[in-house]
């Protein structure tokens, strides 16, 4: 199970993971792979953040625990709503 939101100053994520796969890892790997994608395709951030990381340093993890999936899902899918501003890259088309 997976799923996610996007918000102007994070991400939320849903992911599963094999317990041998570090989430450092993992987190690396997804921050590594966006950022390379979003440079690659936008063109205005590529200048913004020349030298610079796209990504902040940090990370948070939290394992589900007595929580099931679909409790976690709903609240990453709720996330953002009622809110008066939507989200989107500056600049883009």
């Amino acid at each position: 199970m997976s799923g996610g939101h996007v918000a102007a100053d994070h991400v939320h994520l849903l992911v599963s993971i094999p317990p041998q796969i570090a989430v450092s890892r993992l987190v690396q790997r997804l921050k590594g792979k966006t950022a390379y994608k979003l440079l690659g395709e936008f063109a205005h951030l590529r200048k913004q953040f020349w030298g610079r990381h796209l990504w902040a340093r940090g990370y948070f993890c939290r394992s589900g625990g007595q929580v099931t999936d679909e409790v976690v899902k709903e609240y990453i899918e709720n996330q953002g709503r009622g809110s008066d501003t939507e989200f989107g890259v500056e600049g883009a088309e």
